[in-house]
């Protein structure tokens, strides 16, 4: 199993770390040529979505990553990650790929000093840690969506066909179940 992780912005390193304790192979992607290697699965990381946006669009890496994303490769977007697979942004008038059947709400909880960390149910994996920054949450859901995991009242993670997000920061905490969990989708997939 081979994941490619989106390293153009953002907290991509912390995800290498995680799925190299969880002992899957990754590697980065920063231009288009990365994207002949062997991919079995994509995270995009938490970060500046809008930078990302703009970074895909630049490097040449949008178009065949959103062709690879509508064919069923599996992806996990955490954080700015979500914003980029969002099919529609509540507070913000530009779409990115657009995949996901979701209405995301950008910098929900405000600006950085609103940053903080919670424990909240995860379907199927029971009680996990759970960092918030400047975070979006997702304000509804398409009929072909899984929530995962709410916190407060709001949706924090969510799961359509093989696509997997999260408002929250997962890299960013010692418990490796939702890195598990996406590494699981990948299997599936495989099957």
């Amino acid at each position: 199993m081979n994941v490619g992780i989106l390293a153009v912005q953002g907290a991509f390193i912390e995800h290498e770390q995680m799925l190299s304790r969880l002992g899957a192979s990754c590697f980065e992607i920063r231009q288009k040529s990365d994207l002949s290697q062997s991919m079995d699965g994509l995270i995009i990381p938490g970060g500046e979505s809008t930078v990302q946006g703009k970074l895909l669009r630049d490097l040449g890496l949008f178009v065949p990553l959103k062709e690879k994303i509508e064919a069923g490769l599996p992806v996990f977007g955490t954080c700015a990650g979500l914003l980029l697979l969002a099919k529609q942004i509540e507070n913000d008038e530009r779409r990115h790929f657009a995949t996901m059947d979701i209405v995301a709400v950008r910098n929900a909880y405000g600006r950085q000093l609103g940053s903080f960390s919670a424990e909240a149910e995860f379907d199927g994996l029971g009680t996990v840690p759970m960092t918030f920054i400047r975070a979006p949450y997702i304000g509804s859901v398409g009929e072909a969506v899984q929530v995962l995991a709410v916190a407060g009242d709001r949706i924090v993670a969510a799961k359509q066909g093989s696509q997997l997000v999260t408002a929250f920061h997962p890299e960013l905490c010692d418990d490796t179940r939702v890195h598990r969990y996406f590494l699981d989708m990948i299997r599936t997939n495989q099957a």
